[in-house]
């Protein structure tokens, strides 16, 4: 295959790509088109390092944020069908933390079309690219320092193969299924930064999980920011706009940390709506129903059919859902990985989206930010890796040893006595990180969550994969996923028992205030031989914004 002079290029992918979760990304895609009188790049920086609580790496942001509006023009010129002003110019509405109308869109349904518009293109190679659709990636190979491929499994056939590669870039997403209420999808199970750490690479930021403030009640699908940038309100059960008192410069469109923990403290406080005060309320009624089917044609029929509301009528019952990953693998700004603490990369590895760790979100990511990283970065990576590739040998892979060592994870879990069921488990696990590792957080519950998720590894041994098939076995997909959220989880917790003090989307009860001279670094945590753990630490990098107080 021919794609760049003579390079062979794949995808590998658990689902097919137009099904990847980018596609549930809503509400826009950020960028200072000089559209909006008064906005600028520079705004944009400052309002995603303030954003990121002062966490983010200041050079990594001003990457982005100055590479936006071209990002956006090649989008739209490949073919992105953005919502339009009167004046034909790329429509942007308002979205939370940011100082201006700076959120382009497609309606509601923007990650889509941006989604759906780059698996166009793929299709346009006419078959130069080569797509191994619905196949579970089990291992990484890495050896002396060097990337060498991946070991995946057919889900259709059950079939193991080696996968040798000179570069080799991870875009497997975030990993929110380890939470009860989440947005995220059932896929989204940290199969790529397990994979990594399990070879040996660092993990960072792990314990910064961020809660969006308006999933859909009980089952946390989300409803995008943009409603409120449309100018949707939130409500108490006595019809009060509670945001008066958390941000009032900013109302609902403060932060995504400040407006969940807002919403929760409502909940906890007994403001909360319903019968038992479990949730508050996204109130739309006000915008008319032109509007709401013109610009949040999605919200309408997501309310509609999952909880029977009618939001053209009636306020629609939501609560915080675990969204987005700001932890992942470590990389530099060209998306290669981070080995250690000290700078030395993995050869030919790279990284981009939620998976990685670069880090421009710091401890809180700004709505329409990620759609713009995953864009920005993906291109970064794609140009680092044709510069680099061309240069670096196929290296050798023991394939039998690595096949091996797959097939014996596998056997290992037909092996249990069954005495434990895989599905209690995960109902467990999420019940725990909700409730003990959630919006709020505490030293006592997150003891009990370490301790309890420890148990929750012991009791994994026990369980048996009773499928004995090879199509299409769910039954050990299911299986290999939750050894994987196990051990990610276990990661959250112990990152925020350590980071002691409340920072973006960490916000620990018992240290309520950000601790600037202690904790202005990013957290790494390492896996030892013994399957623990150890946590060390490197400095945020800052170049022109000092830290502030969090003022909205």
């Amino acid at each position: 295959m021919e794609l760049v002079g003579q390079m062979d290029v794949a995808v590998i992918t658990k689902v097919y790509p137009s099904r990847s979760h980018s596609g549930a990304a809503q509400g826009g895609v950020a960028a200072a088109l000089g559209n909006v009188d008064g906005d600028s790049v520079e705004a944009h920086i400052y309002d995603t390092v303030k954003g990121a609580d002062y966490l983010g790496d200041q050079d990594a942001i001003e990457i982005l944020c100055n590479d936006a509006p071209r990002t956006i023009y090649e989008m739209e010129h490949l073919g992105c069908p953005f919502s339009r002003t009167e004046d034909h110019k790329i429509n942007q509405r308002a979205f939370g933390g940011h100082s201006f109308l700076r959120a382009c869109f497609s309606a509601d349904r923007t990650g889509h079309a941006l989604l759906h518009t780059l698996v166009e293109q793929t299709y346009k190679q006419g078959g130069k690219l080569k797509v191994y659709s619905e196949w579970h990636m089990n291992r990484l190979i890495v050896e002396d320092g060097v990337c060498r491929g991946v070991v995946a499994m057919d889900i259709k056939t059950g079939r193991l193969e080696v996968f040798r590669a000179k570069a080799v870039l991870f875009a497997s997403g975030g990993y929110g299924q380890a939470f009860k209420i989440t947005s995220n999808a059932a896929a989204n199970t940290g199969d790529g930064i397990v994979a990594a750490y399990r070879a040996g690479i660092p993990l960072q930021d792990m314990e910064f999980v961020q809660f969006h403030p308006t999933g859909l009640y009980q089952h946390g699908i989300l409803l995008t920011e943009g409603a409120r940038g449309e100018g949707g309100y939130l409500i108490n059960a006595d019809g009060d706009r509670f945001m008066s008192t958390y941000a009032p410069s900013k109302m609902e469109l403060g932060p995504r940390d400040i407006v969940s923990r807002s919403e929760q403290t409502e909940i906890n406080e007994g403001r909360g709506a319903g019968p038992n005060k479990e949730y508050v309320l996204l109130d739309l009624r006000h915008l008319g129903k032109e509007k709401i089917m013109e610009r949040l044609p999605q919200v309408y029929n997501l309310a509609k059919d999952f909880i029977g509301v009618d939001c053209i009528e009636d306020p629609v019952p939501i609560q915080p859902t675990a969204h987005y990953s700001m932890g992942g693998i470590p990389a530099d700004n060209d998306c290669q990985v981070y080995l250690d603490d000290k700078g030395q990369q993995v050869t030919g590895f790279f990284v981009a989206g939620e998976c990685s760790c670069i880090s421009v979100h710091g401890a809180n990511r700004l709505g329409t930010n990620s759609l713009l990283e995953a864009l920005v970065f993906g291109r970064r990576a794609g140009k680092k890796m044709l510069d680099v590739t061309p240069g670096l040998k196929l290296a050798d892979v023991n394939e039998e040893r690595e096949l091996e060592a797959a097939k014996k994870e596998i056997a290992t879990l037909y092996a249990g006595d069954g005495s434990e069921d895989l599905s209690v488990i995960r109902e467990e696990l999420k019940e725990i990180m909700t409730y003990k590792v959630g919006v709020y957080r505490c030293a006592d519950d997150m003891l009990q969550a370490r301790s309890e998720i420890k148990g929750l590894r012991e009791r994994f041994a026990k369980v048996q994969v009773k499928d004995p098939g090879t199509n299409f076995n769910l039954n050990l997909i299911d299986a290999l996923e939750l050894s994987n959220m196990l051990e990610y989880s276990e990661l959250i917790v112990s990152g925020g028992l350590a980071r002691e003090e409340s920072r973006g989307a960490h916000f620990r009860t018992d240290f309520p205030t950000r601790d600037d001279q202690n904790w202005m670094h990013h957290t790494m945590a390492f896996r030892t031989e013994d399957g623990g753990h150890e946590l060390r630490y490197k400095p945020v990098t800052v170049t022109r914004f000092q830290p502030e107080e969090r003022k909205y």
